[in-house]
């Protein structure tokens, strides 16, 4: 069972065009919605896509450009206007609270929903785990503090055998048991082994979002196996040296990283302005990695 699902909000550069959104994604996990980056314009996107407000209780901001958080005060608002209670934490760079809060405090005043900012480590770290989820940060080499995130799933418990659970008469109250490693003791005193009534679980199934970075190995032992991986690729390879000096990455440059991490599929996105047509950039990330795909606005891709 595929239990994560990606819908692409936005997947432009800095600068707005009439062709993409500003960045912002919602990886979803059993029910549960996670925002990665939040640019402006993205509630809009948020509701176009038919999410749900109430799943969403995390947002990760990959740094501070405003491509990537200047949406989160109008979220926040509207939210506050539609009276949605609970907590939502904003895990960023340090600096976010000093950024938002006086907005908060502003437009949101007396508001049922509590802000908290939950400033990232410089170094790699484990920020979010939920005993079935964790998520994990690590620096990427943007212009100013910039972090990916990794997201995978943990303690995934064995599928129930039902033919198994049907011969022995096993009462539904007792699978929950078994799943955690319980044997099953029959009426009679008869003890079922607990190997006899699960098979292994599936393969736990990893996001890795690297938006914005030049293009650094140093991340490859951070993202290494992946199911999915999305990495920025603003300019074609022909504009590597403009590419190097604004710190962002080629698509060329995204696929050797791809490749190099033997993830499952990469995404591409964060298209500079200049392309009206993004399949010259897909081909030649295709060309090094083949498994390649084209963000854009509802894109949804379950993994």
């Amino acid at each position: 069972m595929k239990e994560f699902e990606l819908t692409i909000l936005g997947c432009g550069s800095a600068k707005p065009s009439g062709r993409h959104q500003l960045s912002s994604q919602v990886l979803t996990y059993r029910g549960k919605h996670f925002m990665i980056d939040c640019g402006e314009g993205t509630q809009r996107q948020f509701y176009r896509n038919g999410l749900n407000q109430n799943r969403l209780s995390h947002i990760f901001i990959s740094h501070l450009h405003g491509d990537h958080c200047f949406g989160l005060i109008g979220f926040i608002s509207t939210l506050e206007l539609q009276e949605r209670t609970g907590e939502i934490v904003i895990h960023a760079h340090s600096d976010l609270e000093t950024l938002l809060r006086p907005q908060i405090d502003y437009y949101c005043s007396g508001s049922t929903l509590k802000i908290t900012i939950e400033p990232l480590p410089s170094k790699v770290a484990e920020i979010y785990n939920d005993g079935t989820l964790r998520v994990t940060s690590f620096p990427l080499k943007h212009r100013i503090p910039t972090f990916g995130f990794k997201f995978e799933e943990i303690n995934k418990l064995p599928h129930i055998i039902k033919e198994r659970v049907e011969r022995y008469g096993i009462p539904l109250k007792e699978l929950p048991c078994i799943k955690e490693g319980a044997d099953y003791i029959t009426p009679d005193g008869e003890i079922i082994p607990n190997r006899e009534l699960v098979s292994p679980p599936s393969p736990a199934s990893s996001y890795a979002y690297c938006s914005d970075t030049k293009y650094t190995t140093s991340i490859i032992p951070h993202i290494k196996g992946v199911s999915l991986l999305y990495h920025e690729a603003t300019y074609l390879h022909d504009m590597e040296k403009t590419a190097t000096k604004r710190y962002h990455s080629t698509a060329l440059q995204a696929a050797k990283i791809a490749k190099e991490a033997e993830v499952g599929q990469l995404i591409i996105g964060h298209f500079s302005t200049r392309y009206k047509d993004e399949s010259p950039l897909l081909q030649e990330a295709q060309k090094e990695f083949a498994n390649t795909i084209l963000a854009n606005e509802g894109l949804k891709i379950k993994f």
